[in-house]
């Protein structure tokens, strides 16, 4: 079977920010992402997952290029974001865009909502102001809005209604990657299904490759393909939604879905509650970065990064740690070898479709 091209790969990818001295704190150095290594399939949805600070918010805005790597690379259809030159790079943001986190503060108080809509295409298509009007206000019904909302502004919406006009901003370009920075996390509960829904049915109908930034562990096994679990600027466990949730093999990974409810889905799972407090990224612990939290943790894991390697029985299953085989072995996780579920059965087929597709383009 030909391997599956990505749209979008990053490879050693590093952020790290300089805090400055203060009158009580030296200047220090934030290791936000470091060395992280990761592909994103063409029509998948693709979830980062992990706790607040895990840097996966910042792994998201490198990947569409509104952030620039301190280190390594982004490929996207074999260009490297980081040695374009500006009016390349400037044709290429057509085709990445972001949906921010919060509605409220993402769009302009002083514009109508025409006109945060209609800037992409008067930006990237050069439209004139009747040609504009006209896509806006299909781009409004395309997200469930309605043509004369183009004429109020952001405030007179609700936080739901602002998340449609941020979504329908993104999609005016026709991107073929969107990022979704925790989108739906500043909404009500009630609304953040309808956005859900929504995401997934433009995804289907525009043909879009999504990458999901987000910590709702419910959300994001509804939605995703595959996720990556991040800890400490570091990728530690990739696989499907489905072979993730019901057999995670990395130990923070488990303590994650241990310790949401929602995730259980009506099950009580034995709980994996983790000591200590999260490390300073300013100072991350040698060899593996979870060692310090770890109730399995070993000397090698004090000494030696682990790298993020082949695992499970899944094709595409990679796990950062030195022991997850002794670990499951020992029921302290998945069986070494889990089985198959129907449902990852059925996601699988979508990475077998694009590999057939790709054998014709070699």
């Amino acid at each position: 079977m030909t391997r599956l091209r990505p749209i979008i790969e990053a490879i050693g990818l590093e952020k790290r920010f300089t805090l400055s001295a203060g009158p009580f704190r030296p200047q220090a150095t934030v290791h936000a992402v470091d060395g992280v290594d990761l592909a994103v399939y063409p029509g998948e949805t693709l979830a980062l997952v992990g706790e607040s600070g895990c840097g996966k918010s910042t792994l998201g805005r490198m990947l569409v290029g509104l952030m620039p790597p301190s280190g390594g690379d982004v490929i996207y259809r074999g260009r490297n974001l980081a040695g374009l030159a500006e009016k390349d790079r400037r044709a290429l943001r057509r085709d990445l865009q972001i949906i921010f986190q919060d509605p409220f503060s993402s769009l302009n108080p002083r514009m109508l909502v025409g006109d945060i809509v209609g800037e992409p295409l008067w930006l990237h298509d050069g439209l004139g102001r009747r040609a504009r009007r006209e896509r806006v206000a299909e781009l409004l019904g395309l997200v469930g809005l309605a043509a004369e909302h183009a004429e109020r502004y952001p405030h007179e919406f609700s936080g739901g209604q602002r998340q449609r006009i941020g979504i329908a901003r993104a999609l005016a370009s026709r991107p073929t990657v969107i990022v979704g920075d925790e989108p739906v996390s500043a909404l009500d509960i009630s609304v953040q299904a309808q956005i859900v829904n929504l995401l997934e049915e433009l995804k289907e109908r525009l043909g879009l490759t999504l990458v999901v930034v987000a910590h709702g562990l419910g959300v994001i096994r509804h939605m995703s393909d595959r996720v990556a679990v991040m800890y400490l600027g570091e990728i530690v466990e990739v696989a499907t939604a489905d072979a993730l949730f019901e057999t995670p093999l990395h130990p923070y990974t488990q303590a994650l879905i241990a310790a949401n409810p929602a995730a259980a889905a009506g099950a009580r799972p034995k709980r994996s509650l983790l000591e200590g407090e999260v490390p300073s990224p300013t100072a991350p612990p040698s060899g593996c970065r979870f060692h310090t939290r770890c109730p399995h943790a070993r000397a090698l894991c004090r000494d030696s990064r682990p790298p993020l390697a082949p695992a499970g029985s899944d094709i595409g299953w990679q796990v950062a740690c030195h022991f997850w085989a002794d670990i499951a072995a020992a029921g302290g996780g998945a069986p070494i070898a889990p089985a198959r579920p129907a449902a990852l059965t059925r996601r699988l087929a979508l990475f077998t479709a694009h590999s057939t597709a790709s054998r014709h383009e070699e």
